[in-house]
């Protein structure tokens, strides 16, 4: 059964947040953002789109934890490509220990059949910054709760250049128009894909989204980003090499974005981070 929350920001209904998605496996069932609309309305997430069904929305998600697939759809066999396994995942919502309508923190388990490979906590906030933009303020906890060392992988870690995907990941709307992308001294995907920066905007018809790292352990992970294809952008845990989780060990990262009505310049974006970073 889907169980779903109301998340609003300054009265305002900004987004929901489904927690117990009625989804097959192979789709790796976990909680998601969408819709999320900014304050004018305007629609800023896809869900489960003809061309990656596995996308929900704005959210955590990893391909590849100890091999298990917490990503959804194929995974990438080194020396094969993009493979049906049967290694799906499950990122199960366990309980809030907070709850309020601008935001929440919540409890969840990643498991792989009865067996708990990660514990996650996982904080949020919607931000007012002005009449026509918020912040969606998002930080996720992984603890390893096995006895042995976990590693985290990308497609890019199994052999696939370019394709770093795994941590934060927000799947934004397909429009006529491709988005701009830019970041605040690099324009365009190429230039932005597979690069740390403090903040990258991607701009849309009546929108513009804003994804800033906000600690210093952030904004060293480099960005995935795709606009041509599709329109996303995440971060990317898991770049060049596998990430180690030892036994008890944690990996915290915070993902500020900034949901703005209208196309967004370098220098109104960079303002809008920055507000949303510190407030």
């Amino acid at each position: 059964m889907t169980a779903a929350l109301v998340l609003r920001c300054a009265g305002r209904i900004v987004g929901r947040y489904t927690i117990r998605p009625a989804l097959e496996r192979r789709s790796s069932p976990r909680p998601y953002f969408h819709p999320v609309r900014t304050t004018g309305g305007v629609p800023v997430t896809e869900l489960m789109p003809d061309d990656h069904a596995h996308h929900l929305g704005a959210g955590v998600a990893v391909p590849d934890v100890a091999g298990l697939n917490f990503w959804g759809g194929r995974t990438f066999v080194r020396d094969q490509g993009p493979t049906e396994l049967d290694n799906h995942g499950v990122q199960r919502h366990d309980g809030f220990t907070r709850r309020d309508p601008d935001g929440f923190v919540e409890e969840l388990s990643w498991t792989a059949g009865e067996r708990v490979l990660l514990r996650e906590r996982r904080a949020v906030a919607a931000v007012p910054l002005t009449d026509s933009a918020w912040a969606l303020d998002l930080t996720f906890s992984l603890t390893n709760a096995t006895a042995q060392e976990l590693t985290i992988g990308s497609p890019a870690t199994n052999g696939r250049p370019g394709a770093a995907y795994g941590g934060f990941f927000w799947r934004a709307p397909k429009q006529p128009l491709v988005p701009r992308v830019f970041s605040a001294d690099a324009e365009g995907e190429s230039a932005v894909h597979g690069a740390p920066a403090d903040w990258v905007a991607l701009a849309g018809e009546g929108w513009t989204l804003v994804f800033a790292g906000a600690t210093e352990r952030t904004r060293q992970d480099p960005w995935f980003v795709r606009s041509a294809e599709y329109p996303g952008v995440g971060s990317s845990l898991a770049h060049d090499r596998r990430l180690p989780v030892a036994p008890d060990g944690t990996v915290v990262r915070r993902i500020v974005t900034v949901v703005a009505d209208g196309r967004l310049g370098r220098g109104e974006a960079a303002a809008l981070v920055h507000q949303a970073v510190t407030s």
